[in-house]
């Protein structure tokens, strides 16, 4: 079944938004321009409650069924619909004629697509309303890094509109535009941060002897590292360890290093193994230390969470995938980047579904371009998730 009529009507309304919030890029929970564009935008469809500053930054827009929609509480069913608003800290390299104005910012993610695609949803649902309960579409602050999603949910989101299931869509290089893909289970991994601070005695290069050297003490940390995913874990178990900046407190040819800052993530995509792997980088890096006459401090930060669907949801947005193409894969491969999505999913039981973006530039890259041909399946499905869990 193709996209809905409506969507291809309204397709240069929706594009429009979504070049104007490219044009705006705004990070973290600094979107005001952008929450207030959606929440006028939401008043202007004529949503039966829009609600300001949830979650520090993001808006909520409630829309009745037919038979009334009720309050929450009423015994109306409500379906979340989720879209994040924040850009990222890129300078954009794109070629396109609505690049971002804002020097070092840049929608480099394409949630300036989530966002346009489930205005379109909603315009949509207010229009037809062909559904009973209440629809709930949520415009997220700060996936980047913020947390928005856990705030939002500390702000009472689920309760206060009595939400039960919850859905989202992210766009995917890679995958063709207008093709959907899911899995069961784990879709992306839980985010953890390390920084470590080696502590040795520094010195002359040419008397190292004389010395504990900071930066070979590091070296060997590293590489100790990387034997938690070679030899410590079940190779069918997804782990990442990843060193991504050293820093040391010299910087000429002939004084070895007494200190050396590293600055790592971690990626599991299971809550024991989340442990495990947090329990072996603290032995790992003090042992390796102390053997070689150094000592190290770790501050260890656990991130987001696993991004799980559970089974019977997964299917549900693949029948509601399939209404909108045929062309899905219901059992892509899971992987480790990571989704604040996931404290959404712990509260609510739903479903995180891929959206292919064809062959663009990675997501978070400069040249990264979301692709509007993308912006109708993706509202379309989000209306086919509340036309089909709550039937009219």
């Amino acid at each position: 079944m193709p996209i809905k009529n409506r969507f291809a009507e309204i397709l240069p309304e929706i594009t429009a938004w979504r070049h104007d919030f490219h044009q705006h890029p705004e990070l973290m929970f600094d979107v005001e321009r952008t929450a207030g564009r959606v929440a006028a935008l939401l008043r202007e469809f004529g949503c039966d409650e829009v609600i300001e500053g949830i979650g520090r930054t993001g808006v909520v827009g409630v829309i009745h069924g037919q038979a009334g929609g009720g309050q929450a509480g009423s015994g109306d069913r409500a379906i979340g619909l989720r879209a994040d608003m924040d850009a990222l800290p890129v300078r954009e390299q794109a070629d396109v004629p609505y690049a971002s104005k804002e020097a070092g910012k840049m929608h480099a993610c394409g949630h300036d697509g989530h966002t346009a695609m489930l205005l379109g949803a909603a315009k949509y649902l207010c229009e037809t309303r062909a559904f009973k309960g209440r629809a709930v579409v949520i415009f997220q602050p700060a996936e980047e890094g913020g947390g928005g999603g856990l705030e939002m949910c500390r702000d009472g989101l689920m309760e206060r509109f009595g939400i039960e299931e919850v859905y989202a869509i992210h766009n995917m290089p890679g995958i063709p535009v207008g093709e959907f893909a899911i899995c069961d289970g784990p879709i992306m991994a839980a985010c953890d941060q390390f920084d470590i601070r080696v502590v040795g005695r520094g010195g002359h290069a040419a008397t190292p002897h004389d010395a504990v050297d900071a930066v070979v003490v590091s070296a060997q940390i590293i590489m100790a590292l990387q034997t938690i995913a070679s030899r410590n874990v079940n190779p069918h178990d997804q782990v990442v360890v990843s060193t991504c900046a050293i820093k040391s407190d010299s910087s000429v040819h002939n004084v070895i290093a007494q200190e050396v800052m590293l600055r790592g993530t971690v990626r599991t995509m299971r809550p024991e193994l989340r442990d495990y792997v947090e329990e072996r980088v603290n032995q790992i890096v003090t042992a390796t230390a102390e053997a070689f006459g150094a000592r190290a401090e770790i501050a260890y930060d656990r991130g987001y969470p696993v991004t799980s669907n559970r089974p019977e949801y997964a299917a549900l947005a693949v029948e509601g995938a399939k209404r909108v193409t045929d062309k899905v894969n219901p059992n892509v491969t899971p992987m480790m980047g990571a989704e604040d999505f996931s404290y959404m999913l712990e509260a609510r039981p739903g479903a995180y579904i891929w959206l292919g973006n064809g062959d663009s530039a990675i997501l978070h890259s400069a040249d990264y371009i979301f692709d509007d041909r993308a912006l109708p399946y993706g509202a379309s499905w989000f209306v086919e998730m509340v036309e089909a869990r709550l039937p009219a």
